[in-house]
């Protein structure tokens, strides 16, 4: 067995598909397929099962998954001890939280480990920060969710051991124009915004999802773009928007935004790790300073 197998194996696992497996990778599907091939070769047994869905873990590769998992954890931590090299965490995390919410976090870890070093990486794909936790190239990422599990909001995490904590709630709130007919409202329910246009963003955004939730087929649709995108055409009569507080805060204050009066249940700023990986340096700090 070689690490790079390990690595490959890993990734395969984490995204289901030998192309997507080498997309993350950067390699050519080919040389997915060989590693993957001269790894079952060197154990003498099949890991996957191929199918026409993708590739499927059989009993031999659910337990290869948590060697995988430990020994390229070993080695890892092998060559930071023989090299002396600076721990380094890699945390990813969504963009729509990653200016408001992770310089906190990198603060108290600077207090707490000076000598551990982080490298973050911003995305505004969940999707593929989750893959990435799964697949062991972030220790850990930031994301929105809700519910008792991860994907409660509405998303397929992965198929990897996820564990979590939500650190701190994120309010949202529905918004319209200062002109908007119902921008004076003294209480609305959902059935009370039958008929309006609601902005949305891509229907994985976690704001897009949150509002599946509470509106279902009560309000149209109307694809905008960004949270900004959806501010802005808000503030011009072109709808009505769900958006987290934080991200509208100056606008509502400056009277440009009207806070409808309607009580979104909000959404929980979530840490996401591999539970089988919480013994890598590091990643236990991450947990303490976040949830501090």
């Amino acid at each position: 067995m070689e690490l790079r197998q390990l690595r490959t194996f890993e990734a395969v696992v984490a995204h289901r598909t030998v192309t997507d497996a080498a997309n993350a990778l950067g390699l050519a599907p080919s040389s997915v397929s060989e590693q993957i091939r001269a790894l079952e070769g060197s154990l003498g047994v099949p890991l996957f099962d191929r199918g026409p869905k993708g590739m499927r873990l059989t009993p031999a590769g659910e337990r290869m998954r948590g060697w995988a998992r430990r020994l390229l954890r070993q080695a890892e931590e092998a060559r930071s001890e023989v090299t002396g090299e600076r721990p380094v965490l890699r945390l990813g995390a969504l963009e729509s939280i990653a200016a408001t919410h992770v310089p906190g976090v990198l603060a108290r870890l600077a207090e707490r480990r000076p000598g551990l070093r982080v490298d973050v990486r911003s995305d505004a794909a969940r999707d593929q920060l989750l893959d990435a936790v799964a697949a062991g190239t972030l220790e850990a990422a930031l994301l929105l969710d809700a519910g008792d599990d991860v994907g409660g909001l509405g998303f397929a995490p992965p198929p990897a051991p996820l564990d979590f904590v939500d650190l701190e709630p994120v309010p949202l709130v529905l918004v319209a124009a200062p002109d908007h007919p119902l921008a004076g409202a003294p209480r609305l329910a959902a059935a009370d915004l039958r008929g309006e246009k609601l902005l949305v963003n891509v229907p994985a955004c976690s704001f897009h999802l949150a509002g599946e939730r509470l509106f279902g087929s009560t309000v149209e649709r109307v694809r905008a773009g960004s949270v900004t995108v959806m501010a802005s055409w808000a503030e011009r009569g072109l709808g009505i928007a769900l958006l987290p507080e934080f991200a509208v805060r100056d606008r509502l204050e400056a009277g440009t935004l009207a806070r409808l009066a309607f009580d979104p249940p909000g959404l929980g700023l979530r840490l996401v790790w591999r539970a089988d990986r919480e013994t890598v340096p590091g990643l236990r700090e991450v947990l303490y300073a976040a949830s501090a």
